[in-house]
């Protein structure tokens, strides 16, 4: 099994979710479509649920040693660690549990999921509620001797728990959490905004000053273009099609020597993903 704490030495590109180019929707021949599309990374999609059996993720381990490419995970939709209701609550640990199991059985890196809503509760008591459920996923983390990347990930809207600050500041409450920085929500939730060389560039010297180097040497980020409105995100768009600044966007991460991996949610997602690398590796 691959360690989860295996360090990449670059910045590493991949797609969300099996390549569309593959001719079979099966995440065992995916790993291969990647290797062939020269690209380096795939994220495991478990967005509608978790229905992957524990031997189907070995089956996937088994191809990548052979192709060697790093693995994600994206945990389902349905999470709210701020629920009103604790049955939610509940359900959401799990999900988020199956995934990071699964996930490590499959051999992946990190795993990302959208930790919940304000639900028009103030943000340090939503904070404090979802730092008790994260908490709860840690310790049955440990339990399994499971030392996946856990990882929140920023948002697309106002209405949904996760800043680039709230998620800095969460992640240094525990040793396995990590942000995965969506850079592309960061723009959306915004407005339109954080989409210059020096906005990309305090995003990134904020998660250095909070969570020191290793923090940029360990990076799961996401981009795609995005459609946004002042509500924030509607809907990913090849990056062609939106405003996103992708070229400052790689300038900043290739100046802040990130390490890791950025996952390209555009709904061309391989297109895109080698136009990223591309432009990363012309720098």
């Amino acid at each position: 099994m691959i360690p989860a704490r295996i360090k990449p030495d670059r910045l590493l590109f991949g797609t969300a979710g099996i390549p569309l180019s593959c001719k079979v929707r099966d995440s065992v021949l995916g790993i291969a479509r990647v290797k062939e599309l020269e690209l380096d990374a795939m994220e495991l999609e478990f967005v509608r649920g978790v229905n992957m059996s524990l031997e189907k993720a070995r089956d996937i381990r088994d191809e990548n040693e052979m192709h060697k490419i790093l693995l994600t995970a994206h945990a389902p939709y349905y999470v709210n660690l701020n629920s009103l209701e604790v049955q939610k609550i509940e359900d959401s640990i799990k999900r988020i549990l199956d995934t990071a199991r699964v996930a490590r059985e499959a051999g992946a890196w990190s795993f990302t999921f959208h930790a919940g809503f304000y639900m028009k509760i103030d943000e340090d008591t939503v904070y404090k509620k979802i730092k008790k459920g994260i908490s709860h996923v840690i310790e049955a983390l440990e339990q399994d001797e499971n030392d996946i990347w856990v990882r929140p990930e920023t948002t697309g809207k106002s209405t949904q728990f996760g800043s680039y600050k709230e998620l800095i500041k969460l992640s240094a409450e525990f040793d396995q959490v990590q942000p995965c920085i969506d850079f592309s929500h960061l723009h959306a939730r915004s407005g339109g905004k954080v989409n210059t060389y020096e906005e990309f560039s305090d995003i990134l010297h904020e998660v250095e000053k909070g969570l020191g180097k290793h923090a940029l040497q360990n990076m799961h980020a996401h981009v795609s273009g995005i459609a946004y409105s002042d509500k924030g995100e509607r809907n990913h768009l090849v990056l062609e099609q939106s405003d996103f600044n992708y070229p400052d966007l790689m300038r900043a991460l290739k100046d802040y020597k990130a390490c890791g991996v950025v996952v390209c949610e555009s709904p061309n997602i391989e297109e895109d993903a080698l136009l990223l690398k591309k432009t990363y590796e012309s720098l």
